[in-house]
């Protein structure tokens, strides 16, 4: 959910799809799958969110690698999220679409109920490493459209000095009580409380999510006695100045920024951001975020899952798999998910990646605990209720209305826009 590259296709512009599409919205040279239609040899296209590499770089090289080991020449093509989430509806359409397709987990429940995507059954992908957890993000009625090729996920972030200057152990902060107390003893020793972004798209809702799942709640049932006491949490934080009001206009790159000036004490944030707090200039911790009554609170998955579209020709499909079983598959996954700053999607290569940096533990036991947003059987509807919660959390840290009020309209309009 990096909002620099990946928070950009994890959060605010993955949800942002667009259902309906016209031909006129078809550029000329848009790349179709191509190569030889019995599946043996020739060229197989791949669309990935990642235009970040080019094809010197150790993700092109293993595309080109997977492809020689299943006898073809891959073609591959980056786009940025919302745009390729566009283009494989559109490609979906004209019978076009790549050969395999690399896409944001929560776009896999659009594209599926499109038609656009095979299950996982029908083209002999085997799902059966994956976290349970993890795939649910990629699952449609019960049947998987892909696998996922790392996860990434939320947790709090700590200055070291100042949680010392404050007398406080990052170890006590277990529960919602606790680290109110922090704060308190944060903003009474002269420094900031806790930043993150509130800000009114999807990175807002994400943010929320471990609160709101955190205190119990159901996303099919925003104005929960728990939601509200989600909501009320971070309404408090910022009537006592434990968090700044710059919240509600936070994106997750604005507020890593308030947190890397070392005056707060608290960020919540990403994997994604484990590089920039290396170069910080201060000591730092990380805890999972807390569920309200103890222990780790489940957060939302960011992170790709690897499809194949469908084809007419289905006897591309083998090869496909093939493909896709080596860009997964344990011999590549840790390097694949180093080089992205993911979590690996299997419990296997999550030991290989803690043997190498203990640190990534934290991150490990949060990603177990982590939710897909379009889980719960949610699919599309989701977004349909991200967008009133995130309108509730506006309102409410704005002081516009009450936590509750808020989450009452926020449910008024989700049930209505999912009937």
């Amino acid at each position: 959910m990096d909002i620099s590259r990946r928070g950009r296709r994890a959060a605010a512009g993955a949800l942002t799809v667009v259902l309906t599409i016209t031909l006129s919205a078809c550029s000329s040279d848009s790349p179709g799958s191509g190569g030889s239609g019995d599946g043996a040899g020739g060229t197989y296209q791949i669309w990935d969110p990642y235009p970040q590499f080019d094809d010197s770089s150790a993700w092109v090289k293993l595309l080109t690698s997977c492809g020689a080991g299943a006898g073809v020449t891959v073609r591959r093509t980056g786009y940025d999220t919302s745009d390729l989430t566009n283009k494989a509806l559109l490609a979906a359409q004209q019978d076009n679409s790549p050969d395999v397709l690399i896409v944001d987990n929560p776009v896999i429940s659009t594209l599926a109920e499109a038609g656009a995507l095979a299950a996982a059954g029908d083209t002999g992908l085997d799902t059966s490493a994956m976290l349970p957890n993890l795939l649910s993000a990629g699952q449609v009625g019960g049947r998987a459209y892909g696998v996922p090729i790392g996860a990434n996920t939320l947790a709090l972030y700590y200055n070291k000095k100042v949680l010392a200057a404050a007398e406080v152990d990052p170890a006590t902060i277990t529960d919602w009580a606790g680290l109110t107390a922090a704060l308190g003893k944060v903003k009474a020793a002269g420094k900031k409380g806790i930043t993150f972004s509130a800000i009114g798209t999807e990175e807002g809702s994400f943010q929320f999510l471990p609160w709101f799942w955190g205190s119990g709640a159901q996303l099919t049932q925003l104005d929960s006695p728990q939601a509200v006491s989600a909501l009320t949490l971070w309404t408090d934080w910022l009537e006592q100045g434990y968090a700044p009001n710059s919240v509600i206009n936070n994106t997750q790159t604005t507020s890593w920024q308030e947190f890397a000036t070392g005056d707060y004490a608290f960020a919540e944030n990403g994997t994604w951001q484990l590089a920039n707090a290396a170069k910080a200039g201060f000591e730092y911790g990380i805890i999972p975020v807390p569920a309200r009554a103890g222990g780790t609170a489940p957060a939302p998955t960011g992170g790709e899952f690897v499809s194949i579209p469908v084809q007419s020709e289905t006897g591309r499909y083998a090869t496909a798999a093939k493909i896709v079983a080596c860009l997964t598959g344990s011999e590549n996954l840790l390097a694949t998910d180093t080089t992205l700053s993911y979590v690996a999607p299997t419990a296997a290569v999550q030991q290989q990646q803690v043997a190498q940096n203990p640190a990534l533990q934290v991150w490990v036991d949060a990603v177990k605990a982590a939710k897909g947003r379009t889980g719960d059987n949610l699919g599309t509807r989701y977004p349909k209720i991200s967008e009133p919660l995130w309108t509730a959390v506006q309102a409410a840290l704005s002081g516009s209305k009450s936590p509750g009020d808020a989450l009452t309209a926020a449910q008024a309009t989700a049930a209505s826009a999912t009937k």
